[in-house]
């Protein structure tokens, strides 16, 4: 029988080498010294991270634009209720961050899909006989953005296709493109206070559509669905046999006049996954606490997404132990009166934000009732010097200091969008500048005619 023999020869402070021998029916033959393969560098990135793209970032990184040094900065871009320090959170909901972290009980790992207590704090906060909860159908996550990703990648796999909101926020597509997920947009309707367009959305279903993402109140419009809304969206769902990612981070942010639904509430067939977090109505985007909620009262998800969505969970080990050891505290004894004070600024704002805006030859703001956005037509045939919303928005800056996101970043050309939790007199600032702004460039039909004319 043929016999291999391999020796590792090393002595000394040289490195051992392979000294292969081959003994073939009793003769030895040697093959003499074996060298590997010389290494090279070839360091790559992955093809998930050339996918990643955020549109936001790219519009935003590309404007090469200083600001006018005559006149301070007032950027109305960011969706951060923090910045101006004119919306702080509750005491309750600091002092609670502090006992749990003065306890030292939560300073180690926790399961991946959160503390059992806590779980049932959320879902004892969102139960409801309309929408049942338990702590089993509550999974936490880090922010409401891992929420959504965690969500995205339980209900579609490479090849298929999400339905989104046009315009929306820029994540659903950053996270989907980079899973090799096609997105499909659909529209929303500026003359309707940005209701879905039903009909354009179910003619974009097919048999690759794994999910309908619904977002409401919704960013970029400061929009609230009403329930007959709701209730025709859940119908194309049902129809269509199509599953609902709600992101609903804005959850009862609405203004007074206004009523908020959860979708979940008004649906016993189709299958939803709502998420949500404490980043907005709570004021601390920070501190990275969100949940997926799974509604599933037809046993359509069954275990199959459930067991899905703890295996994705585990890849990062849960979301913050000290956050989530004060969240039931947070949820059930922060004041009624710390929502309302919110609110009461936001809608004092928008209103004015609105108000001043509409008197603005060229501009066609659209009134917002809730969450903390206001979105405004640009009427481009009286600007003919611009060619699109992005170098309106850049001019606006280089001239006024004001800082407005061209919807472009939300897919939406020729409007730009308004962030209203600044201070009231930063508001009112900013308004008066692009009033002067658009004073300036305003052209009417003859000046417009005129213009396109000597181009």
């Amino acid at each position: 029988m043929d016999s291999y023999l391999i020796q590792v020869n090393g002595h000394g402070d040289h490195a051992p080498m392979l000294d292969v021998h081959l003994k073939t029916n009793g003769n030895s033959m040697s093959l003499g010294k074996v060298k590997g393969r010389k290494p090279r560098w070839a360091v790559r990135a992955s093809e998930m991270s050339k996918k990643t793209f955020n549109p936001v970032r790219a519009i935003v990184d590309s404007m090469k634009v200083e600001p006018n040094p005559k006149k301070p900065m007032i950027s109305l871009s960011l969706g951060d209720p923090t910045v101006f320090g004119n919306l702080p959170t509750n005491d309750e909901v600091t002092r609670a961050v502090k006992e749990v972290l003065d306890s030292g009980r939560y300073n180690g790992y926790a399961p991946s899909v959160g503390y059992q207590s806590c779980r049932e704090a959320v879902a004892a906060h969102y139960n409801c006989p309309e929408a049942p909860l338990e702590a089993q159908d509550v999974i936490l996550t880090s922010g409401c953005s891992q929420a959504i990703e965690l969500a995205l990648a339980v209900l579609a796999n490479p090849g298929q296709n999400i339905l989104v909101p046009r315009p929306g926020f820029s994540l659903y597509k950053t996270l989907a493109l980079s899973m090799g997920i096609e997105v499909k947009l659909y529209n929303l309707l500026p003359e309707k206070a940005w209701e879905i367009d039903l009909k354009h959305l179910e003619s974009l279903v097919d048999e690759k559509t794994a999910c309908l993402i619904v977002n409401n109140p919704s960013n970029p419009c400061g929009s609230v669905f009403s329930k007959s809304h709701l209730q025709k969206i859940l119908a194309v769902a049902s129809r269509q046999c199509v599953p609902i990612l709600a992101d609903e981070i804005y959850g009862d942010m609405v203004f007074a006049d206004c009523k908020y639904e959860p979708i979940a509430t008004l649906s016993t067939n189709v299958p939803i996954l709502s998420c949500g977090g404490l980043a907005k109505r709570w004021l601390v985007p920070g501190w990275r606490m969100g949940w997926i909620l799974i509604h599933d009262r037809r046993d359509i998800f069954g275990n199959e997404i459930r067991d899905g969505l703890l295996r994705l969970s585990q890849r990062i080990l849960g979301p913050c132990t000290i956050v989530q050891g004060a969240l039931e505290r947070i949820l059930h004894r922060t004041p009624t009166e710390f929502y309302h004070n919110t609110l009461s600024i936001l809608k004092s704002n928008a209103d004015l934000c609105y108000a001043a805006l509409s008197a603005i030859p060229g501009l066609q703001p659209v009134r917002p009732a809730g969450a903390m956005y206001l979105m405004v037509e640009i009427e481009m045939e009286h600007f003919p010097e611009f060619e699109n919303d992005v170098e309106f928005t850049e001019r606006l800056i280089s001239e006024q200091s004001v800082f407005c996101l061209p919807a472009t970043c939300f897919e939406y050309p020729n409007f730009f969008r308004v962030v209203i939790t600044v201070p009231e007199e930063m508001i009112l600032e900013a308004c008066s500048r692009i009033q002067e702004f658009c004073e300036m460039h305003y052209q009417g039909a003859e000046g417009a005619q005129d213009l396109e004319c000597d181009k």
